[in-house]
C-alpha cells in the first residue's frame, strides 16, 4: 500500500525530529555567524552563551518569504497564530511568553504598539521590504533591553551600504487570490556616506478571516505599502551620524459578531492602520577605536481605526468609524562600548522612553477617549570577558524606575567554552525579564481600582551545545531550556461573581478588571541542524519539544504547541537557480485557557523555485501550501488555501 504523500512527509519530519536548524549562507565558514542583539555588539554566536539565530536576506530571497512571520514561524521556539490570512491580528509566541512579552526592533525602533491592551509588537504589517537580516534572540533579555524582553528579541536589520555607489533591485510578483507586489531598494556607499532605502506595496483578496467551512465566502482582503530607510553619513574618521525611517500604511478587511444571532462570521468591518518611527543616532569613536559611544533620540506613532457600524433600521452595516487607538513613544538612549585589551569589553548605558495612549469606542456616550501616559528609565552595564583562549564569560545588571509601578532590578549571567580547535561549544546562560502594565491595562476602564498593578516578571536559564562536523560542513545544536513566569497580568470577569465583591464592585458596570494572578512555566528542549554536503546543496532542519503550563490551573498555555517542527532541502545547481522545498508541523494545542477548545496538529509543504534569465534578470515562483491544509490556525478562523506565485526580480 502507497503511503499517503502527507503521511510520508510527517514521517521525514519525525525521523529528523532530533534536530534543528540554523540558516546557512554560501559558505562552511557562515556557520561561525557574527551576531548583534546578544551583546548588542558585534560578537561571534559561538562566544554569547545564547540562543540565537539568524536569517539572512538570502534566506528571504530563496525562499521567497514575503510575510516575516511565515519566516518566523519556523524558528525553533517560536509559535505564530493569525486569525485568518494576510493582515489579520498575528501573534508571536517565544518559548511560551505571551505575544506582548517579545521585543521586536527594526533598526533599533520599538515597533511594540503603546495603544495595544497587552503592548504586542504590529506583527501582521510587518512585511520583507529589503531586509539584511533578522536576528531571534530567545530567552529573557531585559538586562540589555528593558521592559518588554520576557520572552525574547526579534532585531529585524535593513539593507544599507555596499561596494559600489549604487545598487538597485526591482521585484515585481503576482498569483492566487489576486494578490500583487511590487517592490523596489537602492543601497550603497558614496564617499563618506552609506544609504539603504526601499518602498514596497502589496495587496491581496485574502480568504474570509471567518473559516470558510463554517459557510463563509467573502474574502478579506488586504493592501499593505512601506518604505524604509537607513542612512550613515561619516562625518570625520570618529564621527558618525545615523538617520533612520519605517512607515506603514494597511487597509485590512476584517470579519466580526452581526446581529441577529451574533456568532462569528462574514461582515463589512475593516480596518486602517499605520506605524511612522524615526531614529537619530550621533556616533562617536575614541582612542584608535577603544571607546565607542551613540546618543540616540528615537520616536514612534501608530494609529488603528477600525469601520462598521450596524444600523438598526436598515438591518445594514454603514463605513462609519467604531473604534480608534493611537499610541505613541518617545525615546532616548546613550550606549558606550569600552575595550580592555582584546579579552574584555564593557558595554553600559542609559534610557529614557515616554508612552501615550488615546483610544476610544465610538460612539462613546459621553464617556469621552481613554488616555494615558509612562515614563521609564533604566540603567545598565554588560561584562564580557574571554579569560582563556576558549572560554568566555559575560556577566550584566540593569536598573529600571518606572513612573507607575516602582523600580526594578535584572541579573544576566552566561558561559561560552568551545573545545576541540572550536568545532565544539558548550554554553549556559540565565536571565531575568520584566514587563511593566501597559498603558491600557493602567488606565482604562477596566484597570484595577483597589491594588497597582506590578510588573509581570520572568526568569529563564539553558544549557547547550553546538557541535561542527564533517570539515564544518555541518552544524549541530541543542538546547534545554525552562522559563519561569510570576505576576503576570490577566482580566478577571466579574461576569463570573453571582454577587460583586472586592473590585468588582467598583467594576461591575465594566464586566471586570485587570490583576496580577499568573504564574505559568515553560520548559523543554530545542534542537537544530543545518548541513551544506556541497556547494549546490543545503539541507536544514529543527525540532522544539515544548511544556507549557498555567501553574495556577495546571492546564497548558493557550495555542503553544507541545511539539513543532521544520525542516527544508535546497539545490543550487548555478547563482541565482535554485529548486527547493520546506515542510512545517505544528503539533496539537488548546486555543483557550480551559484546554475545552482544541486545535488540530497540521502540516504544511510549500515548494520554491528559480532561475536566471541572465545576469540581472530573475524568474521564480512558488507553490504555498502544497496539500491544501486547512486546519484552522485558531479557532473560528480560516487558513490560507493552496496558492501559487510567480514573478520576476531586476538588479542594476
Amino acid at each position: 500500500m502507497i503511503a499517503h504523500p502527507k503521511a510520508r512527509l510527517v514521517a521525514v519530519l519525525a525521523t529528523l525530529g532530533l534536530i534543528h536548524t540554523a540558516r546557512a549562507d554560501d559558505d562552511a565558514a557562515d556557520l561561525q555567524q557574527i551576531v548583534v542583539s546578544a551583546t548588542r555588539t558585534a560578537q561571534p554566536l559561538d562566544k554569547t552563551g545564547s540562543s540565537l539565530s539568524v536569517i539572512s536576506a538570502a534566506d528571504l530571497e530563496q525562499r521567497q518569504t514575503l510575510i516575516v512571520t511565515d519566516m518566523l514561524r519556523e524558528t525553533p521556539g517560536l509559535t505564530v497564530s493569525r486569525n485568518g490570512g494576510p493582515g489579520q491580528d498575528t501573534n508571536l509566541y517565544i518559548r511560551g511568553a505571551e505575544p506582548g512579552e517579545s521585543l521586536v526592533l527594526i533598526d533599533g525602533i520599538r515597533i511594540n504598539d503603546p495603544s495595544s491592551p497587552d503592548g504586542e509588537p504590529i506583527l501582521g504589517d510587518l512585511l520583507n521590504n529589503d531586509l539584511d537580516r533578522i536576528e531571534i534572540l530567545r530567552g529573557p533579555q531585559s538586562t540589555l533591553y528593558g521592559s518588554d524582553a520576557i520572552g525574547g528579541v526579534i532585531n529585524v536589520l535593513t539593507q544599507r551600504g555596499g561596494a559600489t555607489p549604487l545598487s538597485l533591485r526591482l521585484q515585481a510578483q503576482g498569483g492566487s487570490f489576486d494578490t500583487q507586489q511590487f517592490n523596489a531598494a537602492a543601497n550603497g556607499t558614496d564617499g563618506p556616506l552609506e544609504y539603504g532605502a526601499a518602498a514596497n506595496y502589496y495587496g491581496t483578496r485574502g480568504v474570509s478571516a471567518a473559516d470558510a467551512r463554517n459557510g463563509n465566502t467573502e474574502p478579506d482582503g488586504y493592501v499593505n505599502f512601506g518604505a524604509t530607510a537607513n542612512l550613515r553619513l561619516h562625518a570625520t574618521e570618529n564621527l558618525s551620524l545615523d538617520l533612520r525611517g519605517f512607515y506603514v500604511r494597511s487597509r485590512t478587511e476584517i470579519d466580526g459578531y452581526p446581529p441577529p444571532n451574533y456568532s462569528f462570521q462574514d461582515d463589512a468591518e475593516f480596518g486602517d492602520n499605520y506605524l511612522r518611527a524615526g531614529y537619530a543616532a550621533l556616533n562617536a569613536s575614541l582612542f584608535d577605536g577603544k571607546l565607542t559611544q551613540r546618543v540616540a533620540l528615537i520616536a514612534s506613532d501608530s494609529d488603528r481605526r477600525f469601520y462598521g457600524a450596524f444600523d438598526p433600521v436598515t438591518f445594514a452595516f454603514t463605513p462609519a468609524e467604531n473604534f480608534y487607538a493611537s499610541g505613541g513613544a518617545t525615546r532616548i538612549e546613550y550606549q558606550g562600548v569600552i575595550e580592555l585589551g582584546a579579552a574584555n569589553e564593557l558595554t553600559y548605558g542609559a534610557e529614557r522612553q515616554l508612552s501615550t495612549l488615546s483610544t476610544d469606542s465610538l460612539p462613546d456616550y459621553g464617556a469621552g477617549p481613554t488616555t494615558g501616559r509612562d515614563r521609564i528609565t533604566g540603567y545598565y552595564g554588560e561584562w564580557q570577558s574571554t579569560i582563556a583562549p576558549q572560554l568566555t564569560l559575560t556577566g550584566g545588571v540593569r536598573y529600571d524606575d518606572d513612573h507607575e509601578f516602582g523600580s526594578h532590578t535584572t541579573l544576566k549571567v552566561a558561559a561560552a567554552w568551545q573545545l576541540f580547535q572550536g568545532d565544539t561549544t558548550l554554553r549556559a546562560n540565565y536571565g531575568g525579564g520584566f514587563k511593566a502594565p501597559t498603558l491600557y491595562q493602567l488606565f482604562s476602564e477596566y484597570s484595577n481600582p483597589t491594588q497597582a498593578l506590578r510588573a509581570e516578571t520572568a526568569d529563564g536559564w539553558e544549557v547547550g551545545a553546538d557541535q561542527l562536523l564533517l570539515d564544518k560542513r555541518l552544524r549541530a545544536t541543542l538546547t534545554y531550556f525552562e522559563r519561569h513566569e510570576q505576576n503576570a497580568i490577566d482580566f478577571f470577569n466579574c461576569y463570573d461573581e453571582l454577587v460583586p465583591v472586592g473590585a468588582c464592585v467598583l467594576r461591575e458596570a465594566e464586566g471586570g478588571y485587570y490583576y496580577n494572578v499568573g504564574r505559568s512555566r515553560a520548559r523543554g528542549y530545542e534542537s537544530e541542524l543545518v548541513f551544506r554536503p556541497g556547494a549546490a546543496v543545503s539541507a536544514w532542519a529543527n525540532y522544539t519539544n515544548m511544556k507549557a503550563i498555567d501553574l495556577a490551573t495546571g492546564l497548558e498555555l493557550a495555542r503553544r504547541p507541545h511539539v513543532s517542527g521544520n525542516v527544508g532541502l535546497t539545490w543550487t545547481p548555478q547563482p541565482r537557480t535554485s529548486l527547493g522545498a520546506s515542510v512545517s508541523y505544528v503539533g496539537a494545542r488548546f486555543d483557550n485557557t480551559t484546554d475545552s477548545v482544541p486545535l488540530l496538529s497540521n502540516t504544511t509543504v510549500n515548494l520554491y523555485a528559480s532561475y536566471a534569465l541572465g545576469a540581472h534578470l530573475q524568474l521564480f515562483g512558488r507553490i504555498e501550501n502544497l496539500f491544501d491544509n486547512v486546519a484552522e490556525p485558531t479557532f473560528g478562523y480560516g487558513a490560507v488555501t493552496r496558492g501559487c506565485f510567480a514573478g520576476l526580480r531586476a538588479t542594476l
